[in-house]
């Protein structure tokens, strides 16, 4: 009998101590908290979306900033006259021009 009444009372005061911490980690739903939820679930959707928005902005302005560059002047190289012609020999192929 005594021991039943340890194990009772050792029961009870886990309990309470579960439900003392209990508050802080878990979030209970209350009928007349649900709106608040559902509200702050709503804010939240409208932060991240905002946020990617704002990011895509900046990538395309800088994006813009990259095109506004000098472009690269074209590079010089000789052009072959029309009369060269290309030859095959082996694993070499050669222009041969007359």
């Amino acid at each position: 009998m005594l021991r039943h009444a340890l194990t009772v009372l050792a029961g009870t005061l886990l309990a309470v101590a579960i439900s003392q911490v209990a508050p802080s980690y878990a979030q209970v739903v209350i009928p007349t908290n649900r709106n608040a939820l559902v509200q702050q679930n709503q804010l939240q959707q409208l932060q991240n979306s905002l946020q990617r928005q704002q990011y895509q902005q900046q990538q395309q302005l800088y994006r813009e900033l990259d095109r506004q560059t000098a472009p690269k002047p074209r590079p010089d190289v000789p052009v072959y006259d029309q009369t060269c012609r290309m030859e095959a020999v082996g694993n070499t192929i050669s222009r041969v021009c007359r």
